[in-house]
């Protein structure tokens, strides 16, 4: 029962368990190539439903966490899922760290409708409209918006791509062809990579023999991106580096160098940028608080990642507490009538339409400077 199971989420299903009256399932990467995004993810999860029970539950009734550690493998997230909803039978479902354990979850919970907040960034996940599924991230065509509109500025009009081959990258790859003509910019080398790999000099090499390349753009996450940004300086190349929202967090400075990350763009949330908030933004105490529990409890870094979870556990919490009740269709409907909650990622209001519940407007163009994240805009 507990294969696949770490320690750290065998405490979590016991939080609470003995008079828990609302139970609350998760499938996240905690470890493979997205453990530095499933990792925080899970913490965050216990310890908002550990301060969440500890001042009293949602309507008086506590809540349980049950999490498996699907690895970032989408066989073993959908099998994980099912086993939520036909042997945990919890009343909602959190997860899917990335795109492609997301697809694989859905299928499932819309048979069993169960409640499903995704953590993760495609589009596909809510575009079309899925009666039983939400997700907490910006889509990866707002990312290829935000990104064109600041090249734009910029008079990048001819870029070269670099993509992650996983579900991630495909589907932002995807996105980012299909508007990037609206921004009159133009695609001169379209390469990629696997997530695995661990040399990228090959295909940067391809797309630095294109004269007129003005940016790089790199839809990818985790390690892959990582590397791209180490070889970007390897081979000299001088031109910008646009990374996407999927590699906003501490980690993938660390990773990447802050040598080599030096002036590298990309989308990301006001989480990472919480001390350059006027004191007027509705965001600031949000992150602040969610920053102070985090680091207090973990002492690492807070990053977007967690943020994602952070606000999946609002959201939840926030629909749970209107509905009155923990049954899964009304904490679904109570979900999509959600309306002005203000979280790490921006304030959301959803709708039978959208079930997202934010624009352009909750992304910030991030740049790195001497291994911090500075605002653009």
């Amino acid at each position: 029962m507990k294969t696949g199971m770490t320690c750290l989420a065998a405490l979590m299903a016991m939080t609470g368990a003995a008079a828990a009256d609302i139970k609350i399932g998760a499938t996240l990467s905690e470890t493979g190539p997205a453990g530095a995004l499933g990792d925080p993810q899970a913490k965050t999860l216990k310890l908002l439903i550990e301060e969440i029970n500890a001042a009293g539950g949602i309507n008086g009734e506590k809540i349980s966490l049950v999490v498996y550690d699907d690895g970032g493998d989408p066989n073993k997230a959908r099998t994980f899922a099912t086993r939520l909803v036909e042997e945990d039978e919890v009343n909602a479902i959190i997860g899917g760290t990335t795109s492609g354990t997301s697809m694989a979850i859905i299928p499932v919970v819309e048979e069993a409708e169960i409640p499903f907040i995704s953590l993760a960034g495609a589009i596909e996940i809510i575009d079309p409209v899925k009666h039983w599924v939400f997700k907490t991230p910006h889509t990866d065509r707002m990312a290829c918006a935000k990104i064109f509109e600041d090249m734009k500025k910029r008079g990048i009009t001819k870029i070269g791509m670099i993509s992650s081959t996983d579900g991630f990258g495909s589907s932002m790859r995807k996105q980012c062809l299909g508007i990037v003509n609206e921004y009159g910019i133009e695609v001169l080398a379209d390469e990629n990579y696997g997530p695995q790999d661990a040399d990228m000099t090959p295909q940067l090499t391809n797309i630095r023999g294109k004269d007129s390349v003005q940016a790089i753009l790199n839809p990818g996450f985790g390690q892959g991106a990582a590397v791209v940004t180490r070889n970007v300086v390897q081979l000299g190349i001088k031109i910008p580096l646009y990374e996407s929202h999927g590699v906003a967090s501490q980690g993938y400075i660390d990773l990447a160098g802050p040598e080599a990350s030096e002036g590298v763009r990309l989308p990301g949330t006001a989480l990472l940028v919480g001390d350059l908030l006027s004191d007027s933004d509705p965001q600031k105490p949000v992150v602040a608080a969610y920053k102070a529990l985090f680091e207090g409890a973990t002492g690492a870094p807070v990053g977007t990642f967690g943020g994602y979870a952070h606000d999946a556990v609002r959201i939840l919490a926030d629909a749970i507490k209107r509905a009155g009740s923990a049954e899964p269709k009304a904490i679904r409907d109570a979900i999509e009538t959600t309306k002005g909650l203000v979280g790490t990622t921006g304030t959301v209001t959803m709708s039978p339409q959208d079930h997202l519940g934010f624009d352009l407007s909750a992304f910030k163009m991030l740049e790195i400077r001497k291994g911090h994240w500075t605002i653009v805009e």
